[in-house]
């Protein structure tokens, strides 16, 4: 599911292929992260359909020290999107639906339904608002929903624009997607999954997630506040389809190689699912690097943030799933590409500067921004600066120097002058000020 502050999947690779996988870096890079305490996960590295790297840290379960393992199973968060832009096209297919049907049959309560298509749907162009973006969101998301209740919440929200005149990401079209999959089949979204996909593909460790449950091999997930602290658990009603499905790394790529063969949907369809308008493709997202381009899609809910991509040209599949972040995901990922393409990659190291609680003092507050929309508050716990966004969970950060805070987990640095109360927030290579209010 999505969050303000998101993991960014932007790399830039040169066009070589692989002779030999260097595999000792990244080894050294899961070394140093599990020294230090700053990460676990589990990645596959698959080129031609076999697996060419695997590696896991950390625990299932911090309580009772549960090891993780290769074969542990996380929440994806929004990779379940792929899956449910493939069960529509195959519905497609079928000849139960078609992308320009309008969706007003399904949800008259719904804005512009009379006017939405289930192809707005896919690509992110119907203008509908995203839930997850709702300031009481982080209230009622541990609670069990009706599709009722959920239709209700989707359909009260404002419309952003009018439907395929833009691209912004809507965690409720594929909450939306998932509920006509329900009213096509007559079944639930988990039995169409393990019917059309998870049964053909013979994937063992993929399905709809539920209460987590360690017995069965799945994770917690937790935030690093100085320690790893466990997080909240989203009921799986919620998401459905737009995020609620459990997978490992191998199954992940198994499932993007057999899409890209055409043993999902047809060719056609699949060309289609990878057409980006606008900013989204049908349940895809294209990365582009240089001259070559790798597609897939990245998730995020609760704790959990997981990667999922794929390269035609060279048949290489990686998947990174992860149940507690210090680190970005982006740089595992980067770290795991160098090592295929032998690139360069510098290790990260870990070193924090000790600031007196009266300087992080002058730091509390709240502060905005006319270049975004959001606000950050600051406060502190236990001699650390804690940052929280409008409507999102709160995060802690580490200082590098007296004024200078970072959050490894997504990329961000804020940079703070006391004296003009203002805070520079840096991410993905973008600055943004914020005054204290």
């Amino acid at each position: 599911m999505k969050k303000i502050i998101t993991c960014l999947f932007t790399l830039v690779i040169t066009s070589a292929f692989a002779q030999t996988f260097n595999a000792k870096r990244m080894d050294s890079l899961f070394l140093l992260l599990e020294k230090n305490n700053k990460y676990m996960g589990s990645i596959a590295i698959s080129e031609n359909g076999k697996t060419i790297y695997s590696r896991s840290i950390g625990f299932d379960d911090i309580a009772t020290s549960k090891k993780s393992s290769i074969n542990t199973k996380y929440r994806i968060g929004s990779i379940s999107k792929t899956f449910t832009a493939s069960l529509i096209f195959k519905a497609v297919e079928e000849n139960k639906i078609n992308l320009n049907q309008t969706i007003d049959k399904y949800f008259p309560t719904i804005k512009n339904a009379k006017t939405i298509t289930i192809s707005n749907l896919l690509n992110h162009r119907s203008g509908i608002h995203d839930f997850t973006n709702d300031p009481d969101y982080l209230k009622w998301n541990t609670q069990p929903q009706s599709r009722a209740k959920m239709t209700e919440k989707i359909a009260a929200g404002e419309i952003v624009f009018e439907p395929d005149t833009k691209s912004q990401y809507s965690n409720s079209n594929y909450v939306l997607l998932s509920f006509i999959l329900e009213d096509v089949y007559k079944k639930s979204y988990a039995e169409i999954l393990n019917q059309k996909i998870i049964k053909p593909l013979k994937l063992k460790n993929t399905y709809l997630g539920g209460k987590i449950s360690i017995e069965n091999n799945e994770s917690y997930s937790y935030t690093l506040a100085g320690k790893w602290e466990k997080e909240s658990e989203t009921d799986m009603s919620i998401p459905l389809g737009a995020g609620a499905i459990v997978s490992n790394p191998t199954d992940l790529n198994f499932f993007i190689e057999s899409l890209f063969a055409g043993k999902v949907v047809s060719m056609e369809h699949l060309n289609e699912m990878k057409t980006i308008k606008g900013k989204y493709g049908m349940g895809i997202l294209e990365f582009p690097y240089f001259e070559r381009k790798s597609y897939g899609h990245n998730g995020s809910i609760d704790g959990f943030r997981a990667i999922l991509g794929y390269f035609p040209e060279e048949k290489l599949a990686l998947s990174i799933t992860s149940n507690g972040m210090g680190y970005d995901n982006n740089n595992i990922l980067l770290c795991a590409l160098s090592s295929y393409f032998h690139k360069p990659f510098s290790m990260p190291t870990f070193s924090n500067v000790a600031v007196t609680p009266e300087t992080l003092d002058l730091y509390s507050g709240t502060y905005g921004s006319s270049q975004i929309p959001l606000k950050i508050s600051i406060s502190k716990k236990d001699n650390t600066l804690i940052a929280k966004a409008t409507g999102q969970p709160s995060f802690p950060l580490e200082a590098t120097a007296v004024n200078i805070f970072k959050f490894d987990a997504a990329g961000v640095v804020l940079e703070f002058n006391a004296g003009k109360k203002e805070m520079i927030l840096k991410q993905g290579g973008k600055e943004f000020l914020f005054s204290k209010e």
